[in-house]
């Protein structure tokens, strides 16, 4: 099955998506270290927590460069996805830069963080594979990827606005797929059967 590793840098419960993979089945291990994430057949880079932060803990432990090097399928959830991009309006953060794209904050006009459950449609990667459109997944976010050339999902809330990205090995979900019930699982077992 190859060996799964969840990178581990101070951002994020690590503990509901480590779950959710031995769930699947899969062997998984969270780690910092650069050479056991190089080593990894699959890599999930998850994300809680406030965008400039993040990336000044990835910048310390020097995980931006082994990230935006990886060769493997690697997977951003959340803020993981939002780190992926160019730049976030949030802190005006750099990014990895793996997605040409900036991260946008909602406007005033609703609530904020969009929380809970919506539908996800334009569904355009085998990621969905078994998702029928408009199955419904959970976010939590106040910052957002707009519809890009590399949108495989959408969602709408205020605006539409990417759902899940994909660029080459790199795969994102602005959703948690680990808190997305059967949808979110259907999901996960596709990434880590890629």
């Amino acid at each position: 099955m190859g060996k799964v590793v969840i990178i581990e840098y101070g951002a994020g419960n690590l503990f509901s998506v480590e779950t959710a993979v031995r769930r699947l089945g899969y062997e998984v291990a969270c780690s910092a270290d650069a050479e056991v994430i190089r080593a990894a057949d699959k890599v999930i880079f998850p994300g809680v927590g406030q965008a400039a932060a993040a990336m000044r803990q990835l910048k310390e432990s020097g995980l931006d460069t082994v990230i935006s090097s990886l060769r493997v399928p690697v997977l951003g959830i959340c803020l993981g996805m939002q780190l992926m991009c160019e730049a976030s309006d949030e802190g005006n953060t750099d990014g990895l830069g793996i997605f040409p794209v900036r991260v946008r904050k909602f406007g005033s006009e609703s609530k904020v963080p969009h929380m809970g459950w919506n539908g996800i449609r334009e569904l355009r990667s085998p990621l969905f594979t078994g998702v029928n459109e408009g199955e419904r997944v959970y976010f939590v976010h106040s910052y957002y990827v707009p519809v890009c050339e590399n949108t495989i999902a959408t969602c709408d809330y205020q605006r539409e606005f990417s759902a899940a990205i994909r660029k080459d090995n790199f795969w994102g979900c602005q959703f948690h797929p680990e808190k997305s019930a059967e949808t979110g699982a259907r999901i996960l077992e596709n990434f880590l059967k890629w």
